[in-house]
């Protein structure tokens, strides 16, 4: 037992991390920040509990953390092409004594604390990157041309590895009580998502509550936004192509004018919807993306666009999928093209249970003061920690990462930057979570 405690200690130097070595230039100074993240005096918890070990505890990682981050930073991955990630996380925790488990591809699971224990809490961070150029201007900027992580999932991940060190601390000296599984999914921004392909590979057997963070850009650092029910909307892709036999832009009236047809789907499809669906379901069509021809005097034989259908209510978006296509197919209708219509069905809304939004919202409370819990809006975006929640209990906050009076980044974006603050704050709250 003596060896296995003195190999999770949580003391591995910065610079090697297992076989991913870190270049100097995103090593973290000492110190990361001038203003280094402080929790309120009541924040540390309890004296002699087990918030004011876990905040010692993170104390001792904030700086490796940083660098992990920035490694992960410079360094982004695709969906499902997440290898040299998986590496680093898998490395950094087997270093702290533990046994991850790699998930079909990429991705990886850990399991840690008593197995003889009650239902096991599952900590969950998406790994993942966008195919956006990087343009934040730091020193550890992406080095991947046209890959950035924009949407903070670098975050994520260093918030549950450094949630998870501390908790294999705690187990070694017989302090963590409950079981807990680590879950580094893949492929979060792709439908259909690696939340699936997890549940599939057994990652959620004998879970019973599960819990995620999301970076939010609005959000000042050291306070988190809640809220109980939805907290992000359902949201599929959408592509209809249209075709004909194409012609001259002098003779319209002898072909099918597939991009005058498009005009209508572009303009037309989401007034229809917006009368054939409740509005209080809140059902937004927007299109990203369209595609026809290539000279100002022939009319294309074909053309496309793309884009997101979304719903807040998770009833309307059983049924809205065929009032899209009778949309469509109606729009077209008088100008003689032919039409397909592809709806992939995506990700339900993010339904968070009562028990565990209080859960953290109560760890957040201890851990970080008690001033620190927003109330958040449902918010439009698409988020495949859904599928978790469909079957078992929990639920996910924003986590802040604004620099208080700074400015308010946007994620899908390249030039995101985040306070990296929300790393401590983030490890705190999950570790917390995972030992109340």
């Amino acid at each position: 037992m003596a060896a296995r405690t003195a190999a999770r200690t949580v003391g591995v130097p910065r610079a090697t991390l297992g076989r991913v070595t870190i270049p100097e230039h995103l090593r973290s100074p000492e110190p990361v920040d001038p203003a280094r993240p402080q929790a309120p005096e009541d924040g540390h918890g309890t004296p002699g509990g087990p918030g004011a070990r876990i905040a010692a505890l993170a104390d001792d990682l904030r700086d490796e953390l940083v660098t992990i981050r920035r490694d992960i930073h410079a360094h982004p991955e695709v969906s499902r092409a997440e290898v040299r990630t998986t590496a680093l996380l898998s490395d950094r925790l087997r270093a702290a004594g533990l046994e991850p488990r790699p998930l079909p591809g990429t991705g990886l699971v850990c399991d840690l604390g008593p197995q003889s224990a009650g239902g096991r809490i599952a900590l969950r961070a998406d790994i993942d990157a966008l195919p956006l150029q990087d343009r934040c201007d730091l020193p550890f900027a992406s080095t991947t041309p046209g890959v950035a992580h924009a949407c903070g999932h670098d975050v994520h991940a260093t918030a549950v590895l450094g949630a998870g060190l501390v908790l294999a601390t705690l187990d070694a000296v017989g302090e963590l009580h409950r079981p807990v599984r680590l879950i580094f999914q893949p492929a979060e921004e792709v439908q259909p998502g690696g939340a699936l392909d997890v549940i599939a590979a057994g990652g959620l057997d004998g879970v019973s509550e599960i819990y995620a963070l999301h970076c939010d850009p609005k959000v000042d650092v050291g306070q988190v936004g809640t809220r109980i029910g939805p907290i992000t909307s359902a949201s599929d892709e959408v592509s209809v192509t249209v075709s004909s036999s194409g012609g001259h832009t002098s003779r319209p009236h002898l072909t099918g004018d597939v991009v005058y047809a498009l005009g209508q789907v572009i303009t037309q499809v989401p007034a229809v919807l917006g009368r054939r669906l409740d509005p209080r379901s809140g059902v937004n069509l927007t299109w990203g993306a369209v595609h026809a021809g290539s000279a100002h005097n022939a009319i294309p034989s074909t053309g496309t666009v793309r884009g997101t259908l979304r719903c807040l209510d998770v009833r309307a978006w059983e049924f809205a999928g065929q009032v899209l296509h009778d949309a469509v197919e109606q729009v077209v209708a008088p100008y003689e093209v032919e039409v397909t219509v592809h709806h992939t069905r995506g990700v339900p809304p993010v339904e968070n249970d009562e028990a565990g939004t209080a859960a953290l919202e109560q760890a957040a409370r201890e851990m970080l003061g008690p001033q620190s819990v927003l109330l958040t809006e449902q918010s439009l975006g698409g988020e495949d920690f859904a599928w978790y929640l469909t079957k078992v209990p929990g639920a996910m906050a924003r986590l802040g990462t604004r620099t208080p009076g700074g400015r308010s980044y946007d994620i899908h974006q390249g030039d995101l930057r985040v306070d990296e603050r929300a790393i401590d704050a983030g490890v705190r709250l999950l570790a917390r979570v995972a030992t109340r």
